[in-house]
């Protein structure tokens, strides 16, 4: 299984905060059957360049990577970054080094607003003009902020894979409850990959054992069987080639 979206890099952004948290959020994602780990600390490219980030990255990388083999755990780890929205980060030529590695797959986080047809436009071009594979970071936190649901069904025609966070299969309260609805009821119409979007040991935890465990009462251990499958898909299909 596949943890698409996490902050478990020490030190880089907002997530953990030394390696000893890493080891227990690497720790909690193994007692929950993920066998591999896509690491995507925020790039936001107003604060950073990103060579910058890159170098900071390498470093967060390079630690975890030596937890893993002197722990002996048997987890694949991969980097990539959570990279948020900024006009005209469509023909933004440094893009394709913030992929997650080895593919030409890129996590984009949007604006918590209304979007703009220009938004739409930079995410097409993303796709259309460089080529990029863009993975939407959990679309469940956006619908409620799109009075304009043109721009959305527009979004949603363009090939881009919509990640939803586990957490918010799980119902609990009247605000839960109705993002859950909209996650089941997305779940229809599209082909999804999930994420923890976990970002320490506290009150962002690794949780897609109680994600999953929703899916599966509500929908069946096949829809469970069927985005495991797009998930592992979505990685092999979408390796970059090899000249770049």
């Amino acid at each position: 299984m596949i943890d698409f979206h996490c902050h478990i890099l020490p030190g880089i952004d907002d997530g953990s905060s030394s390696i000893e948290e890493t080891d227990m959020l690497l720790s909690e994602e193994l007692s929950q059957g993920i066998d591999t780990v896509i690491a995507t600390p925020h790039f936001y490219a107003n604060h950073t360049s990103v060579s910058h980030f890159l170098e900071k990255r390498a470093h967060s990388l390079e630690k975890t990577e030596k937890l893993l083999q002197e722990k002996n755990l048997d987890l694949r780890l991969a980097a990539g970054a959570e990279v948020y929205y900024f006009p005209g980060m469509g023909k933004a030529q440094q893009l394709r080094q913030l992929c997650i590695n080895g593919t030409d797959l890129i996590l984009v986080e949007l604006p918590f607003a209304q979007w703009t047809h220009a938004i739409y436009e930079d995410v097409k071009d993303i796709i259309e003009q460089q080529k990029l594979t863009v993975i939407l970071a959990h679309v469940e936190r956006y619908y409620t902020f799109q009075k304009q649901k043109d721009i959305w069904d527009a979004m949603f025609t363009l090939p881009v894979i919509p990640q939803i966070n586990a957490g918010s299969f799980v119902s609990g309260g009247i605000f839960h409850q109705k993002k859950s609805r909209f996650c089941f009821r997305f779940m229809q119409s599209h082909s999804i990959i999930m994420g923890s979007d976990c970002h320490n040991m506290s009150n962002r935890v690794p949780n897609l054992a109680s994600g999953r465990k929703a899916i599966s009462e509500k929908c069946g251990e096949q829809a469970l069987t069927q985005m495991d499958a797009f998930a592992e898909r979505i990685l092999e299909e979408h390796e970059a080639p090899a000249e770049l």
